[in-house]
């Protein structure tokens, strides 16, 4: 007996799968150097000269800052979600682990991460020091940080309750042995819907951080900053806005519908539920 896979995690793969064949191929192929100023060629519209979505204010080649910008999207997102991955497991285990004092101390730290947003996370890194992609990326790492350490903990709780742990203890099985060879297995489903999750959070605050000036740096083409420069001239082309605004939907839609369509085929709950298909 077998599933139909679920609508949303077919969409969500053709979006995400979009943004992903943008990122590669511009790491080998653009159009034209996404860098490249020409201002004779400035607010040029879709089609003139060969220019498929048109230049921006400085003659540079839309549909190969778009390109680019891609690759600097995933590249923040899975740095980001490394980061709250490699901090919030190992915390959300530990409290998972150790009840009272310990647990106490984690949930406590990730109680007060919770109170910094992304944003103001960054506004605070860049007053130390300067913004750049990887201030941006930090700042969004450590956000997403309690998120991870509460889905850990909160599974890590009810798999502490398993007897197959309890036997594990009795014969002498270390935390560290628990940890990796029965808690990581059995959160794993949980946490890959949750990292698909914080990608799409990532995109969306790095983009948020680009238009206000503390992510991407010039001259790296970034979707956010783009949107921001482009609003300046939505008079005179207002496609500029429309090109880098559309690409930030379509790659959050695209991981927040993957989200939902892996929870959907991974979680054992929804599974005992859904009709089988033969």
């Amino acid at each position: 007996m077998k599933r139909r896979w679920p609508p949303t995690l077919v969409v969500g793969g053709m979006l995400v799968g979009l943004v992903l064949l943008a990122a590669l191929l511009s790491a080998v192929w653009t159009p034209t150097d996404p860098s490249h100023v020409e201002v004779a060629a400035r607010l040029r519209g879709p089609g003139v000269d060969g220019s498929v979505l048109g230049t921006d204010q400085l003659g540079r080649d839309e549909l190969s800052r778009i390109m680019a910008g891609a690759r600097n999207t995933l590249l923040v997102g899975v740095v980001t979600v490394l980061i709250a991955i490699g901090i919030g497991v190992p915390l959300g285990g530990l409290a998972a682990l150790h009840r009272g004092p310990v647990e106490d101390a984690t949930m406590r730290l990730s109680d007060v991460l919770l109170a910094f947003p992304a944003i103001l996370l960054a506004i605070m890194f860049a007053a130390v020091f300067s913004p750049s992609t990887v201030t941006a990326m930090a700042a969004i790492g450590i956000a997403l940080v309690p998120v991870f350490a509460r889905v850990v903990r909160g599974a890590g709780l009810q798999i502490m309750q398993q007897d197959y742990v309890m036997v594990t203890r009795t014969y002498g099985g270390g935390g560290m042995w628990i940890f990796v060879r029965h808690m990581l297995p059995n959160v794993s489903s949980v946490l890959i819907v949750q990292a698909t999750v914080a990608f799409a959070i990532a995109i969306l605050a790095e983009a948020a951080l680009s238009y206000l000036g503390l992510g991407t740096p010039p001259p790296t083409p970034s979707w956010g900053r783009m949107l921001s420069e482009s609003q300046t001239f939505l008079d005179q082309a207002p496609l500029l806005a429309l090109w880098p605004g559309v690409c930030i939907a379509m790659a959050v839609l695209g991981f927040n519908l993957l989200g939902d369509g892996l929870r959907e085929l991974l979680d054992p709950r929804l599974i005992e539920r859904a009709p089988a298909q033969a």
